[in-house]
């Protein structure tokens, strides 16, 4: 049941509906205050009565049940559950569920984008959108209010055009075959030869690998699944000058090598390449090549044409060496 009065020069809207905590709201006109009184009403009638009581219930407490009882099953476990931890000590997770407003989330984005980019905003914003529609559709908390509802998202960030320039990849390899770990430079040409992910190299095994026929196998990759790629020669030389001193192909840990890498490529004097980068290099040499679409796709393993043409930067020099060929 609703009821509007005149408080002053507002007026007070209010809905108590049996089974839910009572909800408030301040309106200019006793117009606009009666319309939210209706529409609100049918908007709770429509949906099930919560079965737990929030009125305590903060924010960090929501992402601290999604990380235990949801993430888990993810394969972006440790970058999600990364954020919640980030989101968790922050002002924001101190809010109660129920108070938290548009206000909160713009104020959140005014405050982060002093610190990271605005694709990084939008990541997080998503991750607590997902987290709130867990709440309500499996855990069936009493969330009413959408605070995301007028919310300007931050436009995500814009693809990278990193290629590798001249000489660039010489001076790697260079200074990665100078590091104690001596599986670094070979993974730095790998990557190169083979579009494959970070996470993909690290988990490719011997029993993945058929130097024979020349193809690798990728399984439960990024997209769930299963990716049987052709090597280039190099790539299968590579392979052949290893040892096989453990089931892993590379056995290092992922921050060793993150590690490594950043030591190699400012021992190299190299700005603004990362690691991913080998890969959208990886996938322009396809096409430069000749490769068809189907034929990088089948790759590099994107579904989406679109995607795919992300991770494309054909540099214009090899456009001017098959027009020698053709006039």
């Amino acid at each position: 049941m609703g009821c509007v009065r005149k408080r002053g020069k507002s007026w007070n809207a209010q809905v108590r509906i049996s089974g839910w905590r009572s909800f408030t709201k301040t309106f200019k006109t006793k117009l606009d205050a009666t319309e939210w009184v209706f529409n609100f009403e049918k908007e709770l009638r429509s949906k099930p009565i919560p079965e737990k009581d929030i009125k305590s219930l903060k924010l960090k407490n929501l992402f601290n049940k999604y990380k235990v009882e949801i993430l888990p099953k993810l394969k972006s476990y440790k970058i999600v559950c990364f954020k919640l931890n980030v989101l968790s000590r922050s002002w924001l997770g101190e809010i109660k569920v129920i108070n938290l407003t548009k206000r909160h989330l713009e104020q959140f984005c005014a405050e982060r984008k002093l610190i990271v980019k605005d694709g990084t905003i939008k990541s997080e914003l998503m991750l607590i959108k997902r987290v709130f529609k867990i709440a309500t559709d499996k855990w069936n908390y009493g969330i009413p209010f959408n605070a995301f509802n007028g919310l300007d998202i931050p436009s995500p960030h814009k693809p990278r055009t990193r290629r590798l320039l001249l000489n660039e990849l010489s001076v790697l390899i260079f200074n990665a075959e100078k590091q104690r770990n001596k599986y670094i430079s070979t993974i730095i040409q790998f990557a190169v030869e083979t579009g494959m992910r970070r996470s993909e190299i690290l988990k490719l095994t011997w029993n993945d690998v058929n130097l024979d026929t020349g193809i690798a196998s990728l399984y439960d990759t990024k997209n769930g699944d299963d990716r049987h790629i052709p090597l280039t020669k190099i790539a299968i030389e590579l392979l052949s000058n290893l040892t096989k001193s453990s089931e892993f192909v590379f056995p290092i840990s992922a921050n060793c090598l993150r590690l490594a890498w950043e030591r190699c490529r400012n021992k190299s004097n190299i700005k603004g390449l990362r690691f991913h980068d080998l890969r959208h290099e990886a996938v322009s040499r396809f096409f430069e090549m000749g490769l068809s679409v189907p034929e990088v796709a089948l790759i590099s393993g994107h579904k989406d044409v679109r995607q795919l043409f992300r991770y494309t930067h054909l540099k214009p020099e090899s456009l001017i060496a098959k027009y020698s060929q053709i006039f």
